[in-house]
């Protein structure tokens, strides 16, 4: 688990909230508070949608939605000239991008011993910190997955251009 100090929080929040930059991760729960609060919960619902839709949603068929689709809601709860009091969000990697950085790690765990690679942002009102964290389905005492998403998230962010401690 590391955690990553954003430096820019406006420039971070405009990648957030209108960029694509995080448009792939799937959405676990968000919370914000404005002139309320509101919470959202990222599980997907494809019942919801016609059988044709839900069938090209392949990605979210791990139980939860993509960013994509929630962020013009959480835009329209973050317009005005007030800062939010407060935002959290909790995103997990995708099922087939775990596999991936598994793959090309050299892990030696199995992508079905994971239980998420998660990636959890918190705004307090002045300071944006992004935390990340790892959750297996097996005990290993091998922390050689959470260094690699580590790395990873911090290959991430410098290829973004998000400026981080």
């Amino acid at each position: 688990m590391r955690s990553y100090h954003i430096q820019d929080t406006r420039d971070f929040m405009k990648k957030l909230l209108v960029g694509e930059v995080f448009d792939t991760f799937l959405l676990s729960e968000a919370s914000i508070t404005t002139y309320a609060s509101f919470h959202i919960d990222g599980t997907f619902h494809p019942e919801y949608l016609g059988s044709a839709e839900a069938e090209l949603l392949t990605t979210e068929k791990c139980g939860y939605t993509l960013w994509k689709r929630v962020r013009p809601l959480f835009f329209e709860l973050t317009r005005g000239k007030n800062t939010p009091l407060s935002l959290r969000i909790v995103f997990r990697l995708a099922p087939h991008n775990v596999e991936s950085l598994i793959a090309q790690s050299g892990v030696s765990l199995r992508a079905e011993d994971v239980a998420g690679l998660f990636l959890n942002l918190r705004f307090d009102g002045s300071s944006l910190t992004c935390t990340s964290g790892v959750s297996l389905r097996i005990f290993s005492p091998d922390r050689s997955l959470e260094h690699a998403w580590d790395e990873m998230l911090a290959r991430f962010f410098r290829r973004e251009e998000i400026p981080f401690t």
